[in-house]
């Protein structure tokens, strides 16, 4: 399928689980954007964006980490390409639930969901979309004692672990607006 033949409306997580596998078949729409730069940190690379949907190439280390983040209004599917992620979702009074998430598999997910992934092996590749396209996001920590709490960031910023900024605030080592 063509960018140019997707519904012009919303697409829903079927859809969007679709439309990752159907672009991971088909390496000559994404292979150029792959790269793991010397300096580090995650790649990532907007494929295309329009009113309804959003897709992102991401590229991954095992140190690569999102954080907890959920995606505010828009639904999400996730196809890994090439290596391996870890997928976890919180548990509220238990340990969180990890999923490895393997080269050739894919999921998806409702705007409610909260998740937190990491490469989890050097070299992993994955493509992501979410519609309507993302605008805002939430990154939560979560302290020793259970407590979360949720920032708001736009999708433009990076998302990254919140946990070691709230260690430090909570002995007073930064400051918190």
């Amino acid at each position: 399928m063509s960018y140019e033949a997707l519904p012009a409306r919303a697409l829903d997580r079927r859809e969007l689980r679709d439309l990752v596998d159907e672009l991971a078949a088909d390496p000559s729409r994404w292979e150029g954007q792959v790269d793991f730069p010397e300096e580090g940190g995650r790649h990532y690379a907007s494929l295309y964006r329009d009113a309804y949907v959003d897709v992102w190439l991401l590229c991954w280390r095992p140190e690569d980490d999102t954080g907890w983040h959920d995606h505010d209004i828009s639904s999400g599917a996730v196809r890994v390409v090439t290596g391996t992620l870890l997928e976890c979702n919180p548990r509220i009074g238990g340990e969180h639930l990890e999923t490895v998430v393997s080269a050739g598999e894919s999921f998806s997910f409702g705007p409610d969901h909260i998740h937190r992934l990491t490469g989890a092996v050097d070299g992993s590749v994955s493509i992501h979309a979410y519609s309507p396209p993302l605008w805002r996001l939430g990154q939560y920590s979560i302290s020793d004692s259970g407590v979360m709490r949720r920032v708001s960031v736009s999708y433009a910023d990076e998302l990254r672990p919140m946990d070691d900024l709230d260690q430090a605030a909570e002995v007073g080592e930064v400051a918190v607006a």
